[in-house]
This record gives structure tokens, sequence and C-alpha cells, in this order.
């Protein structure tokens, strides 16, 4: 059976941002330990793909016309990143312009509601206005994408790398579907593994496989510095992500040559947008100021359940911009209205809902020797299942080292570490005692300094001679003297 592109692209190539080391320029301790756990998922949930070889469905075949007339084009396209013509490359155009021409028409039809997005970004971070196009690989231009390992979005940001780049996801909303945020987020990332590898085909490589598999491939291969000699050293699903991404880019500047048509354009409606910070249910306030329900989800993909949560900031709520006009007429009442009905249940939903973490409070706990799924679930009150889904694990296995995320109800008081971590003042307290602090899970230097009057992030690391931010629990730590 003839398998459809895009689900290759979900299940083989849609796993950015899988990052175990920082830029040269931007090391930054944090990031290491968010998504290093993410890696090694990558690894093993890729240990089965299905992969797809090239003497079937991306065989190489020359046809009309030849490799130096491809060879030729590419030239001609190329500005601020080599778009280098092989036998690979070659097949992922016949892919694209033969094979496949149903999934190209798609992305033409989508382009335009999301390049503009794409080019602003990219041009705000001085980034090569080619890589608009690597979302058509990683999403298919959908902002609502998830793939097998939970990558999300337009840009399928795993959730700890969406979070260190600025992305919030919670039950009500995830931001890694939003298309600015998102896009801005995938810049930045971009720009820090351009900084990283100083060559844009190995920063692709590493927004698929993650630096430190990049890494890897580069002393396997004996410290060669480029993408097709590291070739042989990379994830198989890796050696075909800088192929796509540059016969994707032939095709999108080739499409007349290939005898593809306009057949006109997806559009979003014209909107306008609107400050929230109550609770507001979507359907309420479609009925009361004549919206369309699918015209809401549209402008706003990062919104998973219809409604948006009450929050301590303002929210910015996209409408289609005939209802901001009616909604002016009766403001204060329709959002009055709105923001009460269909919350309780929302709520409870919210509570019950398996894996949910709406409600709780985050704790990163590192796995020690003898540990067990089971053993850390019963000491922090939660269900193994739940871990599971938090941590994207596929089965019980856990290793020592390993930083489990770990989402306790706010009012539990299950461990003594976490009833510490929960009922901490918000307000600092003097430094008394002995002048000592055990770093507890999930601790930040800047979480501990806002906990006590006087201290600082820089007095922490001069006072325990600490050259970067990276602390364990159960470290013992100075405060003060």
């Amino acid at each position: 059976m003839k398998r459809n592109l895009l689900s290759f692209l979900f299940i083989i190539f849609s796993t950015a941002a899988y990052c175990q080391v920082q830029p040269d320029s931007l090391v930054v301790d944090s990031l290491e330990v968010a998504i290093a756990e993410e890696e090694l998922i990558f690894k093993e949930d890729t240990a089965d793909f299905v992969y797809f070889a090239l003497p079937s469905q991306l065989e190489f075949v020359p046809g009309d016309d030849s490799p130096e007339l491809y060879r030729d084009r590419l030239a001609c396209i190329e500005k601020n990143m080599p778009l280098i013509y092989n036998e690979r490359v070659h097949a992922f155009i016949n892919y694209f312009t033969v094979k496949d021409r149903e999934y190209t028409r798609m992305m033409m039809r989508r382009k335009n509601l999301y390049f503009p997005i794409f080019e602003k970004y990219l041009a705000k971070y001085n980034l090569p206005d080619e890589l608009k196009y690597l979302s058509i690989i990683e999403s298919g231009l959908n902002p609502r994408a998830v793939s097998r390992v939970r990558a999300v979005g337009l840009w399928q940001f795993m959730s700890a790398t969406g979070k260190y780049y600025g992305l919030h996801n919670d039950w009500y909303i995830d931001e890694r579907m939003d298309p600015e945020k998102a896009t801005e987020s995938a810049c930045r990332y971009l720009r820090d593994l351009y900084n990283m590898f100083h060559d844009w085909e190995l920063a692709l490589a590493a927004y698929n496989t993650g630096p430190g598999n990049v890494k890897r491939a580069i002393r396997r291969s004996g410290y060669k510095r480029s993408f097709w000699e590291i070739y042989p050293n990379l994830p198989r699903e890796t050696r075909s992500y800088v192929p796509q991404f540059v016969a994707i880019n032939y095709t999108m500047n080739y499409l007349d040559e290939h005898n593809f048509f306009d057949e006109g354009e997806e559009m979003l409606p014209r909107y306008d947008t609107i400050q929230v910070s109550k609770f507001l249910h979507f359907e309420t306030f479609a009925n009361l100021t004549g919206a369309c329900m699918e015209d809401l989800q549209r402008l706003n993909p990062s919104i998973q359940r219809n409604a948006i949560p009450e929050t301590k900031k303002s929210y910015t709520l996209y409408i289609p911009k005939e209802t901001k006009d009616l909604l002016s007429l009766n403001r204060m009442a329709i959002l009055d209205s709105a923001s009460k009905i269909g919350k309780k249940e929302l709520e409870i939903l919210a509570q019950k809902t398996e894996g949910s973490t709406y409600g709780r409070d985050r704790i990163v706990y590192k796995v020690k020797s003898g540990d067990v799924l089971g053993s850390i679930a019963i000491r922090y009150g939660v269900r193994v299942n739940d871990l599971r889904k938090w941590n994207n694990l596929r089965g019980n296995t856990i290793r020592v080292g390993q930083r489990l995320n770990i989402w306790q109800k706010q009012s539990s008081g299950s461990s003594a570490l976490a009833s510490n971590k929960s009922t901490q003042p918000s307000t600092p307290i003097p430094i008394a005692g002995s002048k000592t602090y055990v770093v507890q899970p999930g601790d930040t230097l800047w979480d501990i300094s806002k906990k006590f009057e006087g201290l600082t992030i820089e007095k922490i690391k001069t006072l325990n001679n600490l050259d970067n931010a990276k602390i364990q629990p159960g470290q013992k730590l100075i405060i003060g003297i």
C-alpha cells in the first residue's frame, strides 16, 4: 500500500529539538538538563521505525530532466545555504514532483498561511529565507501536527525544548501550536545550532536528531566537518533530512517547470485580537457574537479545550474581524457570560484526565540506584501511567541519573521533599541557622536566591566556587557566612 509523505514526515522526520550540548557561545546547563532524556527517547522510539528504501518509493529516476539540469537549477536558487545535488536529492525531487504530487499541491495551497510569519521572524534573526521550507518537512504546514514521539506544531518542538525557548504548554494551551510564538522559538533554536556548528547542513541535521548525535557522528568520522562526510555515521532518518530539505527548496521554486498549476490557496478569515484575562468558553462566546467555532479554532490552534483558562496575565485571542465589531456593542456582558458557562465542568475534567498537569506543581527528580517507577510514584503520590506520559516513556525502564518530570498536586504532602518545596514562602526569609541549604528536586540557583533575603545567584556561585549554574538534588550549598 502506498504511504503518503505526511505519514513518513510525522513518523520519521518530526523529531526536532533533541539537544544535549549548547552552542559554544551559549553554554546553558539548564537546557542540557531539560532535554537530555528526549534524545534517549528519540533513539528508543526510532529503533523499530519502518524505513522506506530508495529502490521502491524513492528510487533514482533520471527521466527527461538530466542531473546536470537539476544541478544547474539548484545553483540558480542557492543563496545563503548550500543546495547540493546528488542521487539522494534527486530521489526526493522525484517524490515531490512525480510520486506524490498531491502532497506538493497541498503545500502550495497552505504556504501563504504561514510563509509571511516565517519570513518575518527569519528576517528578524538574520537567518536564511530558505529555512521557511523546513516546516514543510517537519509538519506539512500543520500547526496542530503531533508526531509519534509527541513533537508538536509547525516546527515540531518536544515539550522540554519548547519550554526552554519560551513555549508554555499545559492542559488548556500548547504554545508549540502557536504559529507566531513557535516560529520565533524555532528561529532562536536554529540560530543557536548554527552558532554551534557554523555550518547550515549540520545545523539542520542537529535540528532533526540533536546536536549530541551530530557531534558523535563527527567524532566517529574522524572529525570530518561536513554533512556529506559524516553522512554514514548519522542516524538513518537524519541522512534523509537534509536531502529532503534541498528537494523541497527545489520543488517549491520550480513548480511551473514540473507542470504544477495554481489551484487557489487556503485562507484564514480576516481577524482582529482581544485581550482576555478571565476564563472564556468558546462555544458561549461564539453563540453570543455569531462567530464561527471553526474560525475560532483555526485562528487559535494553540488552545486545546475550546476555552481559555483564567490567567494572571492577559491572553491574546484571535477572533474574526466582524466578531470584534459585534463584540464592541456589548463587550462586558458577553465576556462575563463566556467566563462563567462551562468553567466548572472543564476544571473537573482537567483534574480527572489521566496525565493532566492542571493544578499541579512540577518537580524534577533524578533517578537513583534502586529506583523503579512504582517506588517513585508512591513517594510522590502519582500514578505510574502518569509518570510514563509526562516523560514520554514507552515502558518501565529508567536509568540512574535520568531526570523525570513529576507533576504533583499543589495541596499534596506525600513526601518530605515535595512538602518542603510546595510550602516555601513566597517572600524571602532571613538567612539563619547553619547558613547552608540542601538542594531539592527541581531547584535552580534562581529559585534558591529568591528564597532568602540578600541572596543572589552570583553570591551563591562565589560562596560555593561554582563555575556554572548546574546543581543536583541533595547538594549542600553555602548561602551565608
